[in-house]
């Protein structure tokens, strides 16, 4: 949708703009720019896009993701971090050990915030915001994208945004009008049946299929794979090499079917998937 370009543009254009601060030699950076995002995945791909964006620039981002080690995240950000792009868990270890400070913070992105209250990580965000240093919502940039908007999310906008502007795409919480949505009825034995038979007909194309429990996600890649149809899965016991090749396989076409959990639902750009 190019939902990231639009955020990620404005920001740098203005970061560019107002005069980089910051040097590679501090031993606290002091970001700019604060993106946090609900997973891992989503995080390496705004890091990727915020790298691209910003290639010839002085800008450097980072990114601060679980799954890896923290040292060389460490090391990784003591060399400059204007932009740091960040689940809440890694990003809350790396502030506490000293090496970012939030106190320069002039732009604030909480991307796919709903997801990230349904994970779980509602203390997490209100202490990034609220008690790390991060300047007072009238002296920053706040922008919060949120697929839903209940209640909770309503009270996150009051509480983190300064006299905002709020956008909606189409109906809010409503189902994508580009997706034709259908549901087969069969019954729990002849699941799996069904399923194959519908890979039968989409051939080589490229196929997600959610499934709720991480350990059904490899039940059926290899119920799948050993049914001639190439699978891989990715779910949030993957380790994070594991999860970074199912994404690289399934982008490429060597495995045209991932099995995911929810850790997938939101916000990857996943071209030509059918």
């Amino acid at each position: 949708s190019g939902k990231t370009a639009a955020f990620l543009l404005p920001v740098l254009t203005g970061m560019m703009n107002n005069g980089i601060s910051g040097s590679a030699f501090s031993e606290v950076q002091e970001p700019q720019a604060l993106v946090v995002a609900p997973t891992r995945e989503l995080a390496v791909q705004i890091f990727t896009d915020a790298k691209r964006f910003s290639h010839g620039t002085m800008l450097r981002p980072v990114v601060l993701y679980g799954g890896t080690s923290l040292g060389h995240q460490i090391r990784n950000v003591s060399q400059g971090a204007h932009i740091v792009v960040g689940t809440p868990g890694r990003l809350l270890d790396v502030i506490g050990k000293g090496k970012i400070s939030l106190e320069k913070l002039k732009y604030l992105i909480l991307d796919e915030a709903d997801r990230m209250l349904d994970m779980g990580f509602g203390p997490e965000i209100k202490k990034i915001v609220n008690e790390l240093g991060t300047p007072p919502k009238d002296q920053r940039q706040t922008l919060m994208f949120s697929a839903t908007f209940p209640d909770e999310i309503q009270n996150l906008a009051r509480d983190f945004l300064n006299d905002y502007l709020f956008l909606t795409v189409e109906r809010v919480g409503g189902a994508c009008t580009d997706v034709a949505q259908y549901v087969h009825e069969v019954p729990r034995e002849q699941k799996r049946q069904m399923l194959c038979d519908i890979l039968s007909e989409s051939g080589t194309d490229k196929t997600l299929v959610f499934v709720e429990q991480k350990r059904n996600a490899d039940f059926l890649a290899t119920y799948l794979s050993q049914s001639g149809f190439p699978t891989t899965s990715i779910h949030g016991d993957r380790l994070q090499q594991e999860r970074e090749e199912a994404l690289l396989d399934f982008k490429t076409g060597r495995a045209p079917i991932l099995v995911a959990t929810s850790v997938a639902a939101r916000g990857l750009d996943i071209p030509l998937v059918k």
